[in-house]
């Protein structure tokens, strides 16, 4: 008996049924928004079998020619505006924020090696991404105007 079986055999649950990452991530991203001096919808990213996570890969899976521009910045970094509690916030700051945290936490425990990635100039689309448990790029996608 292996030891699946043995767990499944000492625990009369049922087994949860995998909701999969796109959906996970669709669920924590709902109502969210990406502020910059546009707001954005922010949603999932699903891509395909990649060595690393590296804004090459990345270029290749989108379609963008390897000479565009693209600035690698920090997971937890990016994450941080988002998540942080100020003073001055009320009730509906709060909840946004907690559902911030919400979100960074499914894709941290889904996905290794996050990065984020802001490709373009001015009109950026910017991932948020890792390597899930098959070895594909995931995670999320938005979009943000920097001038």
């Amino acid at each position: 008996m292996s030891k699946k079986d043995k767990k499944k055999a000492v625990s009369n649950e049922p087994e949860k049924p995998k909701v999969n990452l796109s959906e996970q991530i669709k669920t924590a991203a709902e109502d969210l928004w990406y502020i910059s001096e546009t707001d954005a919808k922010i949603f999932p990213f699903t891509g395909s079998k990649a060595d690393s996570v590296t804004k090459e890969s990345l270029l290749s899976q989108i379609g963008q020619p390897p000479d565009t521009p693209v600035e690698e910045r920090g997971f937890d970094e990016m994450f941080a505006r988002f998540i942080k509690i100020q003073d001055w916030f009320g009730a509906e700051e709060k909840a946004t924020a907690e559902k911030f945290a919400v979100l960074k936490g499914v894709l941290e425990k889904n996905l290794k090696d996050l990065k984020v990635f802001k490709v373009g100039r001015i009109e950026l689309n910017i991932y948020f991404i890792g390597l899930d448990g098959e070895g594909n790029l995931a995670g999320i996608q938005t979009k943000a105007v920097e001038t």
